[in-house]
């Protein structure tokens, strides 16, 4: 990579990133770009400029955006229509925040003239993985830096010495041992390592930050709607909503409520097992207000494929494929199966539940006239389950008779 002239780096401001950044310069001699992006993480960005500028990035390279209507609509809905969900449980917050990462990433590579991109993942996690197949599949010739893999600084001890070295502000809650580490987006906080990696004991009270206690939660339950069009949010309790304002307002409820925490071992793409502790309160009180209005907008053959077919859908956002063929193949058949789920889903939230009470849409397949237990006018004639019962059972008659 000796051609590689400018670089740009995902760069959040922080410590990491910080000695990322100048070790690039002076260990690699590139000059570098900085991106940081809102994602909706909660923390204040503004601030990554002026460290950026400290150390000596022209403004023309500091690129701070705001991202979050970009991440929920084209990122989190899609995923949400699919209702995917890792191994059963996760609900991806971390891998699907990190393809777009990657595209404005190359994108801004494009723009500045960059050879090369960076990030501050290391080599033994998933993040790496994503950054960098995302990457590859937007621009095969990019050239990728992960500076984990590449340098000597093996410790946090020799990263706080380098970066002291270099004139490197190094705030005092970093001087310590970092009890756990954490990822934020609007939907999701992650946290993972240290206090965390004994899967046997209990996740301390002060790791989460996104959820009050479900035992501290209002004695009292809330009510509320979400409005569905074509399988996507639109509306909160009657009140239209962008994608990014609706995912904020979930959020707010579900933290209130002790909402959407996880915890979970999961098994990493590049091979190890971890734990983590996730808190996806609005996607929680999303995922199962979605699930709720397909239950009667989609009919049962198309409802059970999808239910197939989320495991891998997953999967691939999981392993950092957002960009596959296959995942959009995928994202295709789901999109045509919300083409009718449009409605209405209230919700029950109640420490730490949030469970759907009620669904109405215009599409709806649901027959009360079909199921009723009192007469139901000639609607369904009990009389064709006997033949019903018959063809089915042929096969099952068959073996028995042949194995007697």
């Amino acid at each position: 990579m000796s051609d590689i002239k400018r670089v740009v780096l995902a760069y959040s401001g922080g410590l990491d990133t910080s000695v990322i950044a100048k070790w690039l310069e002076v260990e690699r001699g590139l000059e570098v770009v900085t991106f940081t992006a809102d994602l909706g993480q909660g923390e204040e960005i503004e601030p990554a400029r002026e460290k950026a500028r400290a150390m000596g990035i022209p403004d023309k390279h500091i690129f701070i955006e705001d991202l979050r209507e970009e991440f929920v609509r084209d990122f989190v809905f899609p995923m949400m229509r699919a209702n995917a969900r890792y191994e059963g449980d996760y609900l991806l917050g971390t891998s699907i925040a990190r393809p777009l990462i990657s595209k404005r990433l190359v994108e801004i590579a494009h723009e500045t003239g960059a050879d090369a991109i960076a990030h501050g993942a290391t080599g033994k996690g998933n993040d790496q993985v994503r950054f960098e197949l995302s990457a590859y599949a937007l621009d095969p010739d990019i050239r990728v830096i992960a500076p984990w893999r590449e340098w000597d600084l093996a410790s946090r001890t020799a990263l706080i010495a380098w970066a002291e070295a270099h004139q490197i502000a190094v705030p005092k809650d970093k001087r310590g041992e970092s009890p756990f580490s954490t990822d934020a987006n609007l939907l999701h906080t992650s946290s993972e390592g240290k206090v965390l990696e004994d899967p046997w004991e209990e996740t301390p009270d002060y790791v989460y930050s996104r959820t009050d206690h479900p035992e501290d939660a209002p004695d009292t339950p809330e009510y509320i709607t979400i409005d569905f069009e074509k399988g996507d949010g639109v509306a909160l309790s009657g009140q239209a909503m962008s994608p990014a304002t609706l995912l904020a307002a979930l959020n707010d409820l579900g933290r209130k409520h002790g909402i959407g925490r996880l915890d979970l071992v999961e098994n990493r793409f590049v091979g190890m097992k971890s734990r983590g502790m996730y808190e996806t309160p609005g996607g929680e009180i999303y995922a199962r207000a979605h699930r709720g209005i397909e239950q009667i907008t989609l009919d049962r053959g198309a409802a059970h494929l999808k239910d197939e077919l989320m495991p891998r859908y997953a999967e691939l956002v999981y392993n950092g494929l957002w960009f596959s063929p296959e995942r959009e193949m995928l994202q295709a058949a789901v999109d045509l199966s919300q083409e009718k789920v449009d409605g209405t889903v209230r919700l029950k939230l109640y420490k730490g539940n949030a469970m759907v009470v009620g669904r109405k849409s215009p599409n709806s397949l649901y027959s009360e006239a079909h199921v009723t237990f009192e007469d139901d006018a000639g609607a369904y004639d009990q009389k064709d389950a006997e033949g019903f019962i018959k063809l089915n059972a042929l096969r099952l008659r068959l073996l028995a008779k042949r194995d007697r």
